[in-house]
C-alpha cells in the first residue's frame, strides 16, 4: 500500500484529490487543510509520497521526520519551498507542475500594469468616499510604450503577445533566447542593465535561486526614470524590498505592483497560519512592505497571480499524475537532479 498525504488542500481541493484516488487500489490517502510544518510532519511520518502546496516548507528537518518518504508532489510551479539538496542526498524525487497557467499569470501581470498606468488603486480609493474628482489621476498610455520582461519562458513569452497586442515594444533579458519572439512580435534581447535602462514597464518572470535573488536591487533601480513601472509575479526574494521602498520614497520609480514579496509570509495569515512565530528576518521585510503599501503607486496582492479556477484544476490534475506516474514506475516532472532511478539488483550500473 503507497501512503499519499495531502497538505494545504481546501475543501474543494480534498474532493478532487479524494475522487481522483477513489476508484484505484494500492493507495492510502490523508488530506490535511493545514500546510505542513515541523510541528505537524509526524502526520506524514510514513508517507511515500506528499503533496504541498508554496505554503508548505519541505525542510531538511522535516525530512529527517519523514524516513520512508520517496516523492514530492510540488503543487507549483516553484519549489523553492523545498530544500532540493536535501531530496537530492536521499534520493528523494521533486515533481513540479512545469506549466499551469501561462496565460493565468501573464493576464494578472497585464492587469497589474494597467491598474499602475491609469491609477486605479487613488481612484477607487477616492470613488469610495465618494470623491470624483479627477485632480492627480491622469495616467499613461500603454501603447507606444517599452515592455522590458526579464525571462521569456513561458509566462513571460504569452505575456509579451498581450503586450504586442496592446501596441507595447516589447525588450527582454534571458540567457536562453527565443527567435520566434523576435520573429512574431519584435521583442528585442538586451542587457539586464539595458532593461532598466529602456523599459518604461519592467516585468520579472523568473525562478528564485541564487543567481536571481535580488535581482532587482537599489544599483539597478538606480538606473530606471522616475515613471517606470515594476511588476513582479515570480517570487518575492528577486526583489530588494527596502530598495524598492526607497526608489518610491524619493521619487525613482513611478509605481510598483508586487503580487509576491519578501515577509509575504507575515501578512498571508490565511495560508501561513500554524507555521509559528515569524524569524527576525521575516518580520523586518515584512515591515519594509507594509511601508511600500501605503503609497497610492504601489499595489501589494496576496500571491494570487495563479488564482484562478481553471488553473488550480489543472495544478491539481498534473500534480496528480505526477504521483500516479511516479508510483507507477515511469517519473515526470522531476526536478533536474534530485532523483536516481534504482538500478534493479544484477543491473547496469
Amino acid at each position: 500500500m503507497t501512503k499519499l498525504v495531502f497538505f494545504g488542500l481546501d475543501e474543494h481541493e480534498q474532493d478532487v484529490v479524494r475522487d481522483a484516488f477513489a476508484r484505484e487500489s494500492g493507495y492510502d490517502i490523508e488530506l490535511h487543510s493545514e500546510p505542513l510544518t515541523i510541528e505537524n510532519a509526524s502526520l506524514a511520518g510514513d508517507a511515500d509520497g506528499i503533496g504541498v502546496f508554496v505554503t508548505s516548507h519541505v525542510t531538511r528537518e522535516v525530512l529527517d521526520r519523514l524516513p520512508s518518504l520517496k516523492m514530492v508532489a510540488a503543487v507549483s510551479t516553484g519549489f523553492d519551498n523545498i530544500d532540493v539538496d536535501a531530496c537530492r542526498e536521499r534520493n528523494i524525487a521533486v515533481c513540479n507542475v512545469p506549466h499551469y497557467g501561462e496565460a493565468t499569470v501573464a493576464e494578472f501581470a497585464f492587469g497589474l500594469i494597467l491598474a499602475l498606468a491609469r491609477k486605479f488603486r487613488p481612484m477607487f480609493a477616492r470613488t469610495a468616499r465618494g470623491d470624483f474628482s479627477r485632480t492627480g489621476l491622469q495616467g499613461m498610455d500603454l501603447n507606444g510604450k517599452t515592455l522590458g520582461l526579464i525571462g521569456t519562458g513561458r509566462i513571460g513569452s504569452h505575456l509579451a503577445r498581450i503586450a504586442h497586442g496592446a501596441g507595447m515594444n516589447v525588450v527582454a533579458y534571458d540567457p536562453h533566447q527565443k527567435p520566434a519572439l523576435t520573429e512574431e512580435y519584435g521583442v528585442r534581447y538586451l542587457s539586464l542593465d539595458d532593461i532598466f535602462r529602456q523599459a518604461d514597464v519592467i516585468s520579472l518572470h523568473v525562478p528564485y535561486t541564487k543567481d536571481t535573488h535580488h535581482l532587482v536591487n537599489a544599483e539597478r533601480l538606480h538606473l530606471t526614470r522616475d515613471t517606470t513601472l515594476l511588476i513582479n509575479t515570480s517570487r518575492g526574494g528577486v526583489v530588494d524590498t527596502r530598495a524598492v521602498a526607497t526608489a518610491l520614497n524619493e521619487g525613482r520609480l513611478g509605481g510598483v505592483a508586487l503580487d509576491t514579496f519578501e515577509g509575504e509570509e507575515v501578512w498571508i495569515e490565511e495560508e501561513f497560519a500554524g507555521a509559528g512565530e515569524p524569524p527576525a528576518a521575516e518580520l523586518k521585510e515584512a515591515l519594509e512592505s507594509f511601508a511600500i503599501l501605503h503609497s497610492d503607486r504601489a499595489i501589494l496582492s496576496p500571491h494570487n497571480a495563479f488564482n484562478t479556477r481553471e488553473a488550480l484544476e489543472r495544478i491539481l490534475a498534473t500534480s496528480i499524475e505526477n504521483i500516479r506516474a511516479f508510483f507507477a514506475g515511469n517519473p515526470q516532472n522531476v526536478v533536474a537532479g534530485t532523483y536516481r532511478v534504482p538500478v534493479p539488483a544484477g543491473g547496469r550500473k
